[in-house]
């Protein structure tokens, strides 16, 4: 199928910039649309590689709010539905905002692509919708059971879209990665936070006692993900995309520091833990690996090179 309109939600934050960008190169003749509410995550800077072609139209607009919808949404080759409240401690706080954009929002965009009949739908989701597991690792056949609000409205935007599946046969594949790490990442995720805090002599919060475990995915392997489902993903399914190692948060906070030449027991500091912290995230992502997808970047590897990009 030629690919000559894509629209990107969220396409001025760290993911959906990087889609964005990429999509533009590897679509050299489509038209892309970037719809961001540009919040405190979102910035035309993100963008400044591909902001000023022709080729490119930035929307500021709420997902929720969307005007002039046929415009946009007609004769759409592919949506990306990347936008979305993302930080969990965020969401245990502000828990409404989170239900507005990632339902709502998420209900909004999924209405105005089944109406305007767009061909094909990615919907980026997380492995959060899982909830936490001690040992083994979730496929994308086991039940959801998210733990905290983020998580919460994830899985629930999943349900709305399945539901249109049944009722609509709505052309979409839903994405579940790990955690995903960057350049251009907001610094109030743990990497990013955790750069920026040690370079300015400062401390890192750590909740609880620091030993949840989570597995971190690169933007670059994420996004060669993103693009072999777009290719050969199977529509109407659901791809786990993991990384191998799994790290504590403070075993991550641990390689910064040595990065950064600093005392680990001097650079942290342990805080109230949230009111439920999942233990230990694990997908398993056999099922894009038979598509011909593999993990190809490592965090002890990426690591330094990301603390140069963040302290420039």
């Amino acid at each position: 199928m030629p690919i000559n309109k894509i629209i990107i939600t969220g396409g001025a934050g760290f993911i959906g910039s990087h889609i964005a960008e990429n999509c533009f190169r590897k679509f050299k003749n489509a038209k892309i649309i970037i719809i961001d509410k540009f919040t405190y995550a979102g910035f035309i800077s993100n963008l400044k590689n591909i902001a000023k072609d022709k080729r490119v139209k930035i929307i500021k607009s709420d997902i929720c709010t969307l005007k002039n919808s046929k415009s946009i949404f007609s004769n759409t080759d592919l949506l990306i539905h990347a936008a979305a409240e993302s930080h969990v401690d965020n969401s245990f706080g502000n828990s409404k905002i989170f239900s507005k954009t990632n339902i709502i929002g998420t209900h909004n965009i999924i209405e105005l692509s089944r109406y305007y009949s767009v061909k094909k739908i990615i919907h980026i989701s997380t492995d959060e919708v899982y909830g936490d597991i001690l040992k083994g690792s979730f496929s994308e056949n086991h039940s959801l059971n998210p733990t905290n609000p983020y998580s919460a409205s994830k899985a629930a935007a999943e349900m709305i879209i399945k539901s249109y599946i049944k009722s609509f046969n709505l052309p979409v594949i839903i994405i579940r990665p790990n955690n995903i790490y960057g350049t251009r990442q907001y610094p109030e995720k743990l990497i990013p936070k955790s750069i920026f805090l040690l370079s300015n002599n400062k401390k890192v919060p750590l909740h609880g006692n620091g030993k949840n475990i989570r597995h971190f995915l690169a933007i670059q392997d994420f996004i060669s993900a993103l693009f072999l489902i777009i290719k050969k993903g199977k529509i109407q399914e659901t791809y786990n995309v993991g990384s191998s190692n799994g790290y504590t948060n403070f075993d991550i906070v641990k390689k910064i520091c040595n990065i950064l030449n600093l005392n680990i027991k001097t650079s942290i500091q342990y805080v109230n833990d949230r009111p439920y912290n999942d233990l230990r995230y694990s997908i398993n992502y056999s099922k894009i690996n038979k598509l011909g997808w593999s993990q190809k970047r490592f965090i002890e590897n990426d690591l330094k090179n990301l603390v140069k990009s963040y302290k420039l």
